[in-house]
C-alpha cells in the first residue's frame, strides 16, 4: 500500500469520527438556558366570562300557550225577509255601535206600518161616534124613552172598538219595528270583517248566513293552559289581588301586551291534566288578533332579595350541583351548591355563595381546581326575564 493511499483513508476515518461526535453532540447536548425556560413556563392563564352573585327580587312566572279570542262576536245578519239594498261598511272597518252597516229594502215595512196607523184612525173615528150614541142612549133610558138593552148594546160596541183600538196599537209597534230592523245597526263597537252577501241578493232569516262579522278585540281575550299542579299557586295569588299576565308573540321574544286573569275554569282536563284560564287585555295597540297564538306568562309572586346568579354559571358533577368561582388571585375553584328556583337565565341559590362573588358562566370546559383565569367584562343577570 502507498504513502498516499494511506493517508486517504487516514482521512476518510477522522471526517467520519467527527461527524459521528458531532450527531451525539447534538443529540444528548443540554438545552440553552432559554429553551429550558421556555419549556418549564406554566400553562396560559384559560379565558373565561364571569357575573357577579347578586341580590334582587325575583318574579316568579308560570307559562302556557294560548290562543287569542275577540271578547265580542256577533253576525251581522237581518231579522226581516227582504232585499238587501245596500251595504254601508267597508270591510276591515272599525266601527262604533249604532253605525249603520246595511239596509233592506224598507218599502213593504212602510206600507204595512202606514195601513196598521190607518186601521187605528179608522176605529178612533167609529169609536167616537160610538161614544156619542152611547151617551144619548143613557140619556134617553133615563127619561124612559130608550132601552136599557139599547144602553148595553151601544157599550158594548164602545169596548169593542176600544180593543180594536189597542190591537191597532200593537200593529203598529209591530210594523214600526219591521221597519226598523230594515237598517241593520252595529251592536256594539268593533272592527267589521270580509262581506259575505252582496246588495241585491235576497235574504231569508229563516235560510240566509251572515252578512258579515263583527268582532270587538279592545278589550281582548287569551284563552291558555296549565299545567292542574299548579292551581292552589294560581288560586293564592288571586285570592291576593288581580294577577299579571303578559301575552308574548309565538316566538316569545316580543311582549304583546299585560293584562290580569279572569278566570280560573271550573274543571281540569282529566285527558291532560291541565286547566285552563282567561286573561283579558286591554288591546289598545292592536297586537292581539283572534286566532293567534301567544305565549302567556302569569306573575304568581316575587321572592325578594334572593341571592342569584345566571343559570348558565351551574355545572353537575359527580357529587351534585356546583360553580366554578373566580378567586380574588383569579384562580377558578368549584363550589358545591344548593338552589332553589331555577329559570332558562336565572337560578336562585339557596347555599354555596356569597353576595358579590364571581362565578364562571362561559369557559368551563377549561378550568381545573386552582387553574389561573383570564376574565372578560363581569355580567350581571336581570331578574325581569325569569319565568
Amino acid at each position: 500500500m502507498s504513502v498516499r493511499n494511506l493517508c486517504r483513508i487516514i482521512l476518510v476515518g477522522a471526517g467520519a469520527a467527527i461527524a459521528v461526535v458531532g450527531l451525539l453532540y447534538w443529540q444528548f447536548a443540554p438545552s440553552p438556558p432559554q429553551e429550558r425556560s421556555a419549556r418549564s413556563q406554566a400553562p396560559a392563564p384559560a379565558p373565561v366570562s364571569v357575573a357577579t352573585v347578586t341580590r334582587q327580587d325575583v318574579p316568579i312566572h308560570l307559562s302556557g300557550l294560548g290562543t287569542v279570542q275577540a271578547s265580542l262576536t256577533v253576525g251581522i245578519r237581518s231579522q226581516v225577509d227582504g232585499k238587501l239594498q245596500e251595504v254601508l261598511f267597508t270591510e276591515g272597518q272599525r266601527v262604533r255601535k249604532g253605525d249603520v252597516l246595511a239596509k233592506i229594502d224598507p218599502r213593504l215595512f212602510q206600507a204595512a206600518l202606514d195601513q196598521a196607523i190607518a186601521r187605528k184612525r179608522q176605529n178612533a173615528a167609529l169609536l167616537a161616534g160610538a161614544e156619542k150614541d152611547l151617551a144619548r142612549s143613557k140619556a134617553l133610558a133615563q127619561k124612559d124613552i130608550g132601552t136599557q138593552q139599547n144602553v148595553d148594546q151601544q157599550q158594548a160596541k164602545v169596548d169593542q172598538l176600544k180593543a180594536s183600538i189597542e190591537a191597532d196599537m200593537a200593529a203598529i209597534a209591530t210594523a214600526q219595528t219591521q221597519l226598523n230592523y230594515a237598517t241593520i245597526a252595529a251592536p256594539s263597537d268593533g272592527r267589521m270583517g270580509v262581506r259575505l252577501v252582496d246588495p241585491g241578493n235576497l235574504i231569508r232569516v229563516s235560510e240566509s248566513g251572515p252578512i258579515a262579522t263583527l268582532v270587538q278585540i279592545q278589550p281582548a281575550a287569551v284563552q291558555f293552559t296549565l299545567p292542574a299542579r299548579v292551581l292552589p299557586d294560581l288560586r293564592e295569588a288571586m285570592a291576593r289581588g288581580p294577577v299579571e299576565v303578559t301575552a308574548f308573540d309565538q316566538d316569545n321574544r316580543r311582549a304583546l301586551d299585560t293584562g290580569t286573569i279572569l278566570l280560573i275554569d271550573n274543571v281540569i282536563d282529566q285527558a291532560t291534566d291541565m286547566i285552563r284560564l282567561k286573561a283579558m287585555f286591554a288591546n289598545a295597540d292592536d297586537q292581539l288578533w283572534p286566532g293567534q297564538y301567544v305565549n302567556a306568562r302569569v306573575l304568581v309572586a316575587i321572592k325578594r332579595n334572593v341571592l342569584t346568579i345566571p343559570s348558565s354559571a351551574v355545572q353537575r358533577g359527580p357529587q351534585g350541583l356546583f360553580a366554578w368561582i373566580v378567586t380574588s388571585k383569579n384562580n377558578a375553584e368549584p363550589r358545591p351548591l344548593q338552589v332553589g328556583l331555577t329559570t332558562s337565565d336565572l337560578t336562585v341559590v339557596a347555599s354555596g355563595l356569597s353576595e358579590g362573588e364571581r362565578v364562571v358562566i362561559d369557559g368551563h370546559y377549561r378550568l381545573r381546581r386552582g387553574a389561573l383565569v383570564t376574565i372578560a367584562k363581569p355580567q350581571s343577570v336581570d331578574a325581569r326575564s325569569g319565568s
